[in-house]
């Protein structure tokens, strides 16, 4: 659980569980939460970046709220038999904005891709004018989202055990 030269302790953890769940907290603020000075803090944070432990800090945004309405998940199935298959298929992936995930799985299916796009008629273009292009895909199967009932940011890690690193 270390990265690099760098050995995680009990504040590390302590850091790392609080940055998850709010990212835009003060350096200040998040010493007083670990019980250090601002400067050791910044120092430790600084070290967690380095290390590529924190890999980067986003803002979360609602895609209800901005417009996205459908949230899709995709089985794909690739045509092996094709030429460079995998290769083909990941950088035509990798093109697709709506495509915000994209994951190689074992089990029913060969990759599982998360879409987000406007509305049901945006997402019949794309599975029709572009991925139904995608000469590397032998069968897909979407699975639409009706709601979240959890969407957690938090690493399901035993931040209070330091032993476990």
């Amino acid at each position: 659980m270390s990265a690099g030269n760098h050995k995680l302790d009990k504040i590390d953890l302590n850091i790392l569980q609080i940055l998850q769940d709010s990212s835009k907290i003060t350096n200040l603020d998040l010493s007083k939460k670990i019980g250090l000075s601002p400067a050791p803090t910044l120092e430790r944070v600084k070290k967690l970046e380095g290390s590529g432990i924190i890999k980067s800090y986003h803002a979360q945004v609602d895609p209800q709220v901005i417009g996205l309405s459908v949230r899709t998940f995709l089985l794909v199935s690739l045509a092996w038999n094709k030429d460079n298959a995998l290769d083909n298929f990941i950088a035509k992936v990798n093109a697709i904005d709506e495509i915000i995930q994209c994951y190689i799985i074992t089990g029913e299916a060969d990759f599982l891709l998360h879409l987000v796009c406007k509305d049901i008629p945006s997402y019949e273009r794309l599975l029709l004018k572009t991925l139904s292009k995608i000469g590397e895909i032998e069968h897909m199967k979407t699975l639409m989202t009706l709601s979240s009932v959890k969407d957690s940011k938090v690493l399901p890690f035993d931040y209070e055990n330091e032993d476990i690193l």
